[in-house]
């Protein structure tokens, strides 16, 4: 498994979702690995903290964007749409 496909599962997720829902880290993490999904935690992080550095995605605490280096505790991943900090999902 590398970064790559954790990056691949967070940009699929997302692209679904849509701009104006979000999705969880573990949502990627279990599409990587199923029930051994906790293992994949820090990959997935890591991923999308790069995929936010590329302005893929946005990286969300408490329904509001946060800069990559402040993703720490429970965050949502939203598809990059540069309108608005709300969350609905």
């Amino acid at each position: 498994m590398t970064d790559d496909s954790a990056e691949q599962a967070i940009m699929e997720l997302v692209s679904l979702a849509g701009p104006v829902k979000s999705i969880s880290p573990e949502d990627a993490a279990r599409r990587l690995a199923g029930d051994a999904w906790r293992t994949k935690n820090a990959l997935v992080k890591l991923a999308a903290i790069r995929l936010a550095k590329g302005g893929k995605i946005e990286i969300l605490r408490k329904g509001r964007k946060i800069g990559p280096g402040d993703a720490r505790g429970v965050i949502r991943l939203r598809i990059m749409n540069g309108t608005s900090d709300d969350e609905s999902g």
